[in-house]
Parts: structure tokens; sequence; C-alpha cells
């Protein structure tokens, strides 16, 4: 990066007003031009500085986090990164996220408000990273009403069959897959198994909107789900998610917080290398849109299997960072724009 972000901080607390401006400094590519205590001066100070980047709470007065992001999307899209404490502020950092927050930070805890400084690195990796998002990549648009309709399969990878889909994503994932999940239709004819990185507190949540706009039934993973189709199962935040067969021959979910060694958990490349071990070649590994290269090392045990690994094309990915390894390292048979993956995956299965 050789451009300084210019980064405006939102939050009605003097002190973490104070201690995410001392975070952002120790990056040199980060400088904090302004704060705000509400959304009301935040829009006023957003049109004055025309910052690069705004990190935002949620609760405020005046006008909240949710209020201060619809606003200023439709004034001028902006990278915006809630900063939230998960079980408090689940809901309303979700409605964020759908009115085109394009990231999340999750606080310790509200009132341990000196432990902000333990997510010091990953603030600074998700400003750098929104700082270097095109503004058209950040949807506000409505996901499509309609599913896919199911035709015959065009043999685009021979006579290949597919049993399973796993699907990989970070940041820009919860509009995303609000835009790709709906579109596979009720007879979908494999099961759908997903992990996104989200902070403890989301996923269970997530997965229930998502499942009221979707023909599928998706659902966040529990240990011993039966992985069968007409399911889509999200993987839980804080724990890896792995497929076995159990002593009848189903294939079945399990969660475990091991490997410890892995910068996410749950890890693309846990679920992913699990999916090729249990299915062999009939898996079709999805990488979508995320900053990092989670989903590499899984793509590569897809391919080593013989199975089929697309990837989200850079035009629509908010940040093309997982993508974009996975197609460097020679691992993707396809990149796909997000509004034409399901009719690609169709294609397939």
């Amino acid at each position: 990066m050789d451009r300084v972000l210019r980064v405006v901080v939102v939050d009605d607390s003097a002190y973490v007003r104070k201690v995410v401006r001392e975070i952002l400094s120790r990056s040199p590519f980060v400088e904090v031009v302004g704060t705000a205590r509400d959304g009301r001066e935040a829009l006023d100070l957003v049109e004055e500085l025309d910052p690069d980047v705004v990190t935002c709470d949620l609760i405020m007065p005046e006008l909240d986090g949710v209020g201060f992001v619809r606003e200023q999307m439709q004034r001028r899209p902006v990278p915006i990164i809630i900063m939230s404490v998960a079980k408090e502020t689940a809901e309303a950092a979700l409605t964020a996220l759908d009115a085109g927050a394009v990231d999340f930070v999750q606080k310790p805890t509200a009132l341990a408000s000196e432990k902000i400084f333990e997510v010091s690195t990953e603030l600074i990796e998700k400003v750098k990273a929104a700082g270097n998002i095109a503004l058209n990549r950040i949807s506000t648009a409505p996901p499509p009403l309609s599913p896919v309709i199911s035709t015959p399969a065009t043999k685009i990878f021979g006579n290949h069959s597919v049993d399973l889909v796993v699907i990989g994503i970070s940041t820009g994932g919860p509009q995303a897959l609000k835009r790709l999940i709906p579109q596979l239709p009720e007879d979908f004819p494999v099961p759908v198994v997903m992990v996104m990185h989200m902070p403890v507190g989301y996923t269970e949540m997530y997965a229930a909107k998502l499942n009221e706009q979707s023909q599928l039934q998706v659902r966040e993973a529990a240990e011993g789900d039966e992985v069968k189709p007409g399911y889509v199962f999200l993987a839980q935040a804080g724990r890896h998610l792995t497929l076995k067969r159990d002593g009848s021959g189903k294939v079945v979910t399990h969660l475990d917080a091991k490997p410890f060694d892995m910068l996410h958990r749950p890890a693309v490349d846990v679920l992913f290398k699990s999916a090729a071990e249990v299915y062999g070649n009939r898996v079709l590994g999805v990488v979508m849109t995320g900053m990092g290269s989670d989903g590499k090392e899984g793509a590569a045990w897809i391919k080593a299997q013989g199975g089929v690994v697309f990837t989200e094309a850079e035009s629509s990915c908010v940040v093309y960072g997982m993508p974009s390894v996975v197609m460097e390292a020679g691992l993707s048979d396809k990149s796909i724009a997000l509004d034409d993956m399901a009719h690609a995956i169709m294609e397939v299965v």
C-alpha cells in the first residue's frame, strides 16, 4: 500500500474514539482525520472530510449506526466498518451490513472497553482492506427474488458429477450470500455447506435471516446434522466445521475447536479438506469475496481429489483476496461474477 487512508471514527464513547484513533495511528498507512459522537455528526463530517473509510459504533444517540449507514449510502457510498458487541447488537449489525456496511469488528464487551486494544491487528487490517474497495462494489441492491430454474446440466466439465457444494467467503459475505443462496431452487439436488468468517454470536441469527429468503433450509450447523439435499449449513463462529461418515454411512457435521493453529475459526481450508476426504472428486468448492488466503489450501485438496473449484470474479468481489490467491495458484476452473454464480453452480450440479 503506497497511500495513506483517511479514516473517520464514529462512537459515542470519548474513550473508544481515543483508543481507536490510537490503534489506527500505529499503522503508517492510516490517518484518523476526524471523529464524531453520533451518526448525525458523522454525516456532516464525512461530507466535509471525504474519508476513505469510516468506523462506526451501532448504539448512539441522535442517529444510530444503522441509520447512519442507510443515510450515508444514499448520499454517497463509502466503506463503513461496524464496531459492535455481538450479543447485544447482533441483529442491528446484520441490518447495517444489509444497508451497505462492508465489514465489522467485534468489541470484546460493552463494559470492558479497555480490552478494545485486543482487536488492534484485526481492525487495522480491515481498515486497509476497506480502503481498497471500489465504491461500485458496495451493493445495497435487494437480492434476486426468483430462484434459478432447474435445467438439464450443460456438461462444461464432461461427465463430472457433484454430490456436495462447499462455499468459503469472508469480507462482503453477508451481502453476497443473500444474493446467491436465494437463487438456488427448492429442488437443488445436493447439500451446501458454508464457512463465512464472522465473530461469535452472529452466525445463528444470520442463518435464520437467510433461511427466510431462501427456498432451501438454511441453518447454523450443529453437531451430528445429516448433510443431505435441501439443506444449507453455515459453520458456527468459533468452531471448525468438518464432515464425516457415521456408523450407518451417512455424512454428518462435526464441530471442533481444533486445529488451533489456524488464523480463522472456522476456516475454509478445514471444511474444504474434509469435504474432499469424504466426497472425493464429487465436490464443487466455491471461493468468494474476502481478504486473506483462507481457501487456497482447501481448494488444492479438492483439486487433488479431482473435484471442481470456482472463484468469484474480481468485478463483483467486495475484496478480491481469497479468490485471487486461488486463481494465482492455478486452482480455479472458472471465475464467475456473483450474479452468474447460481447459474454456474446449477450447470455442474
